[in-house]
């Protein structure tokens, strides 16, 4: 799915080391026969801010409408769904075999997961940091106890080759909690599924990972790209030594050359053949409009094409021609 993604928006987005435009073939959204209740959305933090955005621009649409919004991991998104405690579950990875099995041994079908956006989760480091970039086994070596890409541990900014005063200084290490879709997809694709050191600082929230490393001129962690600010800098990556490092930019994102893009979920109850209710429909089709995708621009991260819209909609049974969006 990850390289139908990106290979598609690829093809549609002109893309600069600063922004990225909407494709324009995404359609305008209108509002539809008025609706009301309440969107309940328990699940992924990283998305939290992505989330509230697009509840107010629906809310614009459908001011009857309620909203709650409680961001405290992607683990939590699934159980919410099958206990009825949310109508919606962003996450920032994909569903577990083991959420999966529980959710169809009560409804019968698997939950349906939309990609609405792309991620970058980036390494960062403070702002006075001098590194040049990473592989993914240098950064497994820093983070990782068990070290199953095979390098030795990496303590020390001068194991990196760093000189002067960073050359002694130990490398102070940020990262979420289990909790978090983030630390699971850093670990199964970083760590290779390998544990994480007892010395890693877990944070409750994606913006208290970069809040530390700003504050930490010798600190470390890893959060989304959306969280990015002027105190810190994320830091290049290669998947193997003698690779050329990739920046943190949309292209590389679209491109796929960037070892650490991801597309953002947002994971629904929907039965196959079914009709979704009207406030779930309504909301989904604002996520995948011209105005929901400009929100997933807004807050940082990275918008889908018209094309990968349509099909993401099929998925709920709301049928959009490509030709009819554009």
């Amino acid at each position: 799915m990850k390289k139908w993604l990106f290979g598609i928006c690829a093809l549609v987005f002109s893309t600069s080391a600063f922004a990225v435009d909407v494709d324009p073939a995404l359609p305008e959204y209108k509002a539809g026969a008025p609706v009301s209740g309440t969107i309940k959305s328990v699940g992924s933090d990283t998305m939290n801010n992505m989330m509230t955005l697009w509840s107010e621009g629906f809310l614009k649409f459908y001011p009857n409408v309620k909203i709650e919004i409680e961001g405290k991991g992607s683990s939590t998104a699934v159980p919410a769904l099958i206990e009825g405690t949310s109508n919606f579950g962003p996450m920032s990875r994909a569903a577990k075999p083991s959420e999966n099995d529980k959710f169809e041994a009560k409804f019968g079908y698997k939950p349906i997961q939309l990609s609405t956006s792309i991620d970058m989760l980036a390494v960062y480091v403070n702002k006075d940091n001098p590194l040049k970039g990473l592989t993914l086994a240098q950064a497994d070596a820093i983070f990782s106890s068990t070290r199953k890409r095979g390098l030795d541990e990496l303590r020390t900014w001068g194991q990196l080759g760093l000189t002067g005063a960073w050359a002694n200084s130990p490398i102070s290490l940020y990262g979420r909690n289990s909790a978090s879709g983030t630390y699971g997809y850093f670990k199964e694709v970083v760590l290779d599924d390998g544990d994480y050191k007892d010395a890693v600082k877990e944070q409750p929230g994606s913006s208290a990972v970069v809040q530390g490393v700003t504050s930490d001129r010798f600190g470390i962690g890893y959060s989304g790209i959306g969280y990015k600010t002027a105190g810190v800098r994320a830091v290049p990556l290669a998947i193997e030594d003698g690779e050329a490092f990739a920046e943190a930019v949309p292209e590389n994102a679209y491109s796929g050359d960037y070892p650490l893009a991801r597309p953002l979920l947002l994971t629904v109850n929907y039965k196959p053949g079914s009709q979704l209710d009207p406030l779930r429909r309504e909301f989904i089709k604002y996520i995948f409009s011209k105005q929901g995708q400009e929100d997933v621009v807004k807050d940082g991260y990275f918008p889908v094409s018209a094309d990968v819209a349509v099909e993401m909609l099929k998925q709920v049974g709301i049928e959009v021609s490509a030709t009819a969006a554009k």
